[in-house]
């Protein structure tokens, strides 16, 4: 059997998935790892655990392939995907120095400045097409010359959390121009690093891989992994993507007009661009896309399902327990509790800045809040704001797009919120548009064995390939009754995060004191 193999390393496990020639995933497998936050605002994973859980979950989809077939499995390409922005720092042996520091790691908010203040906020727009934001990769090595100096003198390699694994499966060190785009490096316009900024940030080029597009061959499995795996043939490993670059591709965003909204972790608009352009503003973030020679603009909103998984597991426990008698995800019993509220949860709003944020307000400080809690509100009532919360600020995502001209006339959702045909209609509610979900929610590991197939030469574009593989379920339309009680709610919530920055700058700096 012929198929190619997908990778994603997520924030909260690596998957792996076997796709055939036809786009159909034969198996597919997750291991879990934590995640490590020794202060507040830090988040930090050991890449090792990236490495045995990436191992155990591709050993588990091949062992699953040879049962149900009784025949021999032949990857014909692999393809890698990924969080963005995390660090992996290495000394001349290969040897990882330090945990890896995430993307919704908040800890380089000086940095940030630094690196404006040095460059200049237009120039650096100019040179990168992006902000100097605290999750991105400059800063975060920049922060390590300055608090962890003795490790700063070790490094010889910095990796974004994939290429650590295509290193531990090849021997090889390389990225493509997807998550490059991330690091605050890249010349996203010219599609290769950005001499400029290495210079002027004193950070030197042959710490940074080589750097292909997404669906090139860049190196292939060592013998002794193929061993392991049980593979007998070489086996190329591509270019791969950034996570959100892998799963525009997943989703068929490979053509203009097109958009998605993945609601995982984080949240993220994508809009695919056939031409290079960027916010002068740097509100929304401008990459290099998975698709050769294209571009995507894209806005995050740092906790969107992490948001309605802290309410989970700090105020759910009943939930939890009822799922688990039931055999239910609990997601069902929490979410389904929000159906019996009113749409504007009757005055709650929930504010989901429990990470800080990245779209519209590059704020490492900002806050989550429930506001306009009342006697009359119940759990029910906080569920919904939650969903609502994380919808709008989506939407304040989405709502750039359109200022900046953008035209989106359908927008695919997946991740774990598209699961929820009741949050899916919340979304076309809320956003006026057409919201369909993805036939296939695999996520990025899926747009990975995308890129590998079309890299294994089965098929001559990115285009051709999503033609073939992707499938989507059912429109959701919006609403008119709910929408516009969405939109004097929006209006109300739109201008929160500016009445409470005082409180919420203050509210950091007490906490970073009480810590010293």
């Amino acid at each position: 059997m012929r198929c190619v193999l997908g990778i994603d390393i997520g924030t909260t496990g690596a998957k792996a998935l076997l796709v055939s020639e036809t786009g159909d995933v034969t198996t597919s497998a997750s291991v879990e790892y934590p995640l490590l936050t020794p202060r507040p605002n830090w988040t930090e994973q050991d890449p090792q655990t990236w490495w045995y859980a990436t191992v155990s979950a591709i050993r588990t989809c091949l062992d699953k392939a040879r049962s149900a077939t009784n025949s021999k499995v032949e990857v014909v390409a692999v393809g890698l995907s990924g969080q963005m922005h995390g660090s992996v720092f290495l000394d001349s042996h290969g040897k990882v120095l330090r945990p890896a520091i995430l993307w919704n790691d908040q800890r380089t908010e000086l940095q940030c400045h630094e690196i404006t203040e040095t460059i200049g906020f237009d120039k650096l727009i100019g040179l990168t097409y992006n902000r100097a934001l605290a999750g991105f990769t400059a800063p975060k090595i920049l922060w390590l010359r300055q608090n962890e100096p003795e490790i700063y003198a070790q490094v010889s390699k910095v990796l974004l959390p994939k290429d650590y694994i295509r290193y531990r499966m090849t021997g090889v060190f390389a990225t493509e121009v997807s998550d490059a785009s991330g690091t605050l490096l890249f010349d996203v316009a010219k599609r290769r690093w950005s001499e400029e900024m290495l210079q002027t940030l004193d950070i030197s080029h042959e710490w940074l891989p080589n750097c292909f597009e997404s669906p090139e061959i860049t190196s292939y499995l060592s013998k002794e992994l193929a061993k392991v795996l049980g593979l007998t043939k070489v086996t190329p490993v591509v270019g791969g993507g950034g996570d959100q670059a892998a799963g525009a591709v997943g989703n068929g965003i490979v053509r203009r007009g097109l958009a998605s909204c993945v609601i995982g972790t984080s949240g993220v608009i994508f809009w695919h661009l056939d031409e290079p352009a960027y916010d002068p503003l740097g509100r929304l973030h401008s990459f290099c896309h998975a698709v050769p020679g294209k571009w995507h603009l894209m806005g995050v909103t740092l906790s969107a399902g992490g948001a309605l998984r802290w309410f989970r597991d700090m105020l759910c426990q009943d939930e939890i327990r009822e799922a688990k008698l039931k055999g239910v995800d609990p997601y069902e019993i929490i979410i389904g509790k929000a159906v019996s509220v009113p749409p504007g949860s009757e005055g709650l709003i929930f504010l989901p800045y429990l990470a800080g944020e990245r779209t519209p307000y590059a704020d490492a400080n900002a806050r989550g809040a429930f506001l306009g809690l009342s006697l009359r509100h119940t759990k029910a009532h906080m569920v919904r704001a939650v969903l609502e919360g994380i919808t709008m600020s989506l939407n304040d995502c989405l709502e750039l797009g359109r200022e900046l001209g953008v035209n989106t006339t359908k927008i695919y959702l997946s991740g774990g919120g598209a699961r929820s045909k009741f949050w899916q209609q919340m979304a076309a509610d809320i956003f006026e548009i057409e919201v369909a979900r993805i036939g296939i929610d695999e996520g990025p590991a899926y747009g990975a064995a995308i890129l590998a197939a079309v890299g294994a030469g089965l098929f001559g574009s990115v285009g051709e390939a999503c033609d073939k593989f992707i499938r989507t379920g059912d429109s959701m339309f919006p609403d008119s009754t709910r929408s516009q009680v969405y939109r004097r709610l929006y209006a109300l919530y739109q201008p929160l995060y500016k009445t409470l920055k005082d409180f919420s700058d203050r509210d950091a700096a007490f906490v970073e004191e009480k810590l010293k």
